[in-house]
C-alpha cells in the first residue's frame, strides 16, 4: 500500500512540474491514450448492442417483400 501511494505522489509531483512547466497541447502518448479508451468504448457497445441489432435487422428483413409488384 505505501508503494501504491508513493507512486501516486510521484505521478503528482510529475503532473505538477508539467503544468507549471508551460508545455502546452497533447503529446503523442496522451493521444495514444485517447484513441485507446475511444477503442475499448466501441468495442464494448458493438459487442452489447451487436446481437440486439442482428435480431432487428433480421425482423426487419423479414417483413420486407422479395418480389416487386
Amino acid at each position: 500500500m505505501l508503494s501504491f501511494i508513493a507512486t501516486l505522489h510521484v505521478l503528482g509531483i510529475k503532473a505538477k512540474e508539467r503544468v507549471l512547466s508551460g508545455e502546452k497541447g497533447a503529446t503523442a502518448v496522451e493521444y495514444g491514450i485517447m484513441v485507446a479508451l475511444i477503442a475499448v468504448v466501441i468495442i464494448v457497445a458493438v459487442t452489447l448492442l451487436g446481437g440486439n441489432l442482428k435480431t432487428m435487422f433480421n425482423n426487419v428483413a423479414t417483413q420486407v417483400p422479395t418480389t416487386a409488384p
